[in-house]
């Protein structure tokens, strides 16, 4: 098999000299492409990627990527804090940073990375937005049989709250991916890895009634049929944009004067499961994380719970 022919090496065997090559619109587009193509991230992540790009591009002002040093590079940290952006954001574009350099590598743009020397952020101890048990059943509640659709606003909900999956992962469930006899269906994660998450008979019964009573009527209204399993009032796949809405409009039909977002029930699902007793590598699995330190953010949620109980019961706390 021929080896991989480097960028650089297509310019020195074209006959052309070699010259510096700059982080330029054209370096990025490649490398973005390289993202999607070849290490298969998520239009998500790639489009995450993109706005961290943009910024670096903005703070480099024309100087050569391959000529930055660690002191240098520390300066975009440095920026970064001066555009108040929060600690999350700042550690994912370091991160972005770090894999922009690793492609200028293999492309053979850049002899070593810097970027591995920069510091991500420590993790923050923000807490999540979870809602309590109460908040929950609140939540689902406000769906009212005199909404538009409100069959598939129930399922929606149900299904966000029972599964714990991301938004763009029920925005992309088919129907196909539904084995409701068997109580699970088949999510489409990030970097298109797939995982069977389990779901309730709640879930269950909401799914089966909008399936029956309202989902045709949606697939009726598109030029071409969908497998999506949700739908918009077009007749079209549910986008994120739509559910968001919709999480918003019940969350305060609900009383819940926390900001609350679709999110919150992907956090509020993996607490509860603690809670409950759930083992951490279990909830891992359900929630689809690569690693267990991104769901330990849940230990800490389920243990500042705890100590505030400890100190207004507790006699001598």
């Amino acid at each position: 098999m021929a080896k991989r022919m480097t960028k650089l090496q297509q310019l020195q065997s074209g006959g052309a000299a070699a010259k510096p090559v700059e982080a330029s619109d054209s370096v990025c587009a490649d490398f973005l492409i390289y993202l999607k193509r070849e290490c298969h991230l998520a239009k998500n992540t790639v489009d995450a990627y993109t706005r961290d790009m943009k910024q670096f591009l903005a703070w480099l002002d024309g100087r050569q990527a391959a000529d930055m040093n660690i002191t240098e590079l520390s300066g975009f940290v440095g920026y970064l804090h001066d555009r108040n952006l929060a600690p999350a954001s700042i550690s994912r574009n370091i991160v972005a940073v770090r894999t922009f350099y690793k492609y200028l590598q293999l492309e053979g743009l850049a002899s070593e990375n810097p970027a591995e020397l920069l510091a991500t952020q420590k993790a923050w101890q923000r807490m999540p937005g979870v809602m309590s048990p109460s908040e929950v059943e609140a939540f689902l509640s406000a769906v009212k049989k005199s909404d538009s659709f409100w069959e598939r606003d129930r399922a929606l909900l149900e299904v966000l709250y029972a599964t714990g999956c991301r938004v763009s992962e029920v925005c992309s469930l088919r129907v196909r991916d539904l084995s409701l006899p068997e109580k699970h269906l088949r999510c489409h994660g990030k970097g298109d890895k797939q995982r069977m998450v389990p779901i309730g008979g709640q879930a269950i019964a909401a799914i089966e009634f909008y399936l029956a009573q309202a989902r045709g009527i949606l697939a009726g209204r598109a030029p071409s049929l969908c497998d999506e399993l949700f739908l918009s009032r077009s007749g079209r796949p549910l986008d994120r944009i739509q559910l968001w809405r919709l999480v918003k409009r019940y969350a305060k039909r609900a009383g819940i004067l926390a900001e609350i977002s679709p999110h919150s029930l992907r956090h509020s699902f993996a607490t509860h499961l603690l809670g409950g007793g759930a083992d951490l590598r279990q909830v891992q699995e359900m929630l689809g994380h690569a690693s267990i330190q991104t769901t330990q953010i849940y230990t800490h949620v389920e243990h500042s719970r705890l100590q505030r109980v400890h100190r207004e019961f507790h006699p001598r706390a």
